[in-house]
């Protein structure tokens, strides 16, 4: 097995971050985790980076946790780490002030699921398939519940999560999971004019959406539209906006966007 487990490389202001374990299907084994989070902090610490996108190599974007890991770490030491290496890279993903986007051409199983669903957003190969197997080995979808139940309904989730059936990506889309479902050749350049959208938004409001999208259902409606009406004037004022207003009525694009 070879020891670099994620692969890293940047182009046009896009950092593409893969998953490169197709010899066990990309398991969340503690070195490809460690070395996700590693990637996923160089690309956000990257100045000239604006998204970020996470994919795959082999027929499987990700199978979920590494059992043999786990079964062989639980008979050394009588624990495992478990799913709880994988909470901090789902908060790093919810966080990044930069805009992620899961490229999916394979099977998403288990902890996959919640990397795709901590990504702001997902685009999927029409043959692409998901499950939350995790009841059907015994245990439950509880870290990667969070960013899951953000995205998905209550009643979709409960079905999918007590049965762990598998179901297609257009069953995705339709429950919020994914975004948008290209047929298998088209998957790239369908993710590559998705990334042309994104570069047209200003960096620093695209930071502020990710942030009150996760902030404003958290709040009271009075207080929300306090906080909302403070963070709009601040926006109104700020370079970008300027930037932004000045192109605007120059019929040009912004400086972010060239």
């Amino acid at each position: 097995m070879s020891d670099q487990l994620v692969g890293y490389r940047e182009e046009s202001r896009a950092a593409f971050i893969t998953l490169d374990s197709p010899q066990n299907r990309n398991a969340l084994s503690n070195q490809l985790l460690n070395q996700l989070r590693e990637q996923l902090e160089r690309a956000l610490l990257s100045d000239p980076i604006r998204t970020v996108v996470l994919g795959h190599t082999g027929g499987t974007f990700c199978s979920g946790a590494d059992l043999r890991e786990q079964a062989e770490e639980r008979s050394r030491t009588g624990s495992s780490s478990g799913a709880g290496a994988l909470a901090p890279i789902l908060e790093l993903l919810l966080d990044s002030p930069k805009p992620v986007v899961a490229a999916i051409s394979g099977a998403v199983r288990g902890g996959g699921m919640g990397l795709v669903a901590a990504c702001d957003l997902a685009v999927a190969a029409h043959s692409a398939t998901f499950a939350f197997s995790e009841v059907r080995v015994g245990v439950a979808p509880a870290v990667i519940a969070m960013p899951v139940l953000a995205k998905m309904g209550r009643a979709a989730a409960l079905e999918l999560f007590l049965t762990g059936r598998t179901f297609a990506a257009e069953e995705a889309r339709a429950g919020g999971l994914v975004n948008r479902v290209a047929a298998d050749p088209e998957l790239n350049s369908t993710v590559a004019e998705l990334l042309h959208q994104l570069m047209q938004g200003a960096p620093g409001a695209q930071g502020e959406v990710k942030r009150l999208l996760l902030e404003v259902p958290r709040l009271e409606r009075s207080r929300a539209f306090t906080e909302m009406s403070e963070l709009s004037q601040r926006l109104f004022s700020s370079q970008e906006a300027l930037e932004g207003i000045a192109a605007f009525r120059s019929r040009r694009p912004p400086a972010w966007a060239g």
